[in-house]
């Protein structure tokens, strides 16, 4: 049984002159877990200084501007973002394509996370996808993801689109 562990339980606060939630925190441990996560980083934007991989330790991390999509539905004026750190631990390689680490103020666009099992166990590949056809591939012991609000929320006017989608 899959469930998206929820770190902390949200609170309600008052944000623009509406009730909203308060800083979001997941866990994934699992594929379906991650389904879950790969959802609320949809569109999320980051520079890629802001990647930070660490062999030392296993642990892969970014930090991402997310929009909020658990409120995006919601009839309101304006949409938000919330300043997000994603960790990815038990990590053994990354590799990436479509990417110049050298710009790190290039900015890049995260679509979708996805997981390809490799063999009967829990490790395989986590695959960040990008726009263009940027990827960052990360080789894993087993998915363990940690998503957290960590920082200051703000408006932006405009939702992303997905023409054709």
């Amino acid at each position: 049984m899959s469930v998206v562990r929820r770190i902390a339980i949200p609170a309600m606060h008052w944000r623009w002159g509406i009730a909203c939630m308060t800083d979001l925190r997941l866990v994934a441990l699992d594929s379906e877990d991650l389904a879950v996560v790969s959802a609320h980083l949809q569109d999320s934007v980051f520079k890629i200084a802001d990647i930070a991989w660490s062999p030392r330790e296993g642990q892969f991390s970014i930090a991402v501007n997310r929009f909020v999509w658990e409120e995006a539905g919601k009839k309101r004026k304006g949409f938000e973002r919330r300043r997000a750190a994603v960790v990815f631990k038990r990590v053994l390689a990354v590799r990436s394509t479509g990417i110049d680490r050298k710009n790190g103020d290039e900015v890049l666009s995260l679509l979708a996370i996805r997981f390809e099992q490799k063999g009967e166990g829990p490790e395989g590949t986590v695959e960040l996808a990008l726009s263009g056809t940027a990827t960052i591939a990360l080789d894993v012991e087993c998915i363990e993801v940690q998503l957290a609000d960590v920082g200051g929320a703000w408006e932006t006017a405009s939702k992303p689109r997905h023409p054709g989608a």
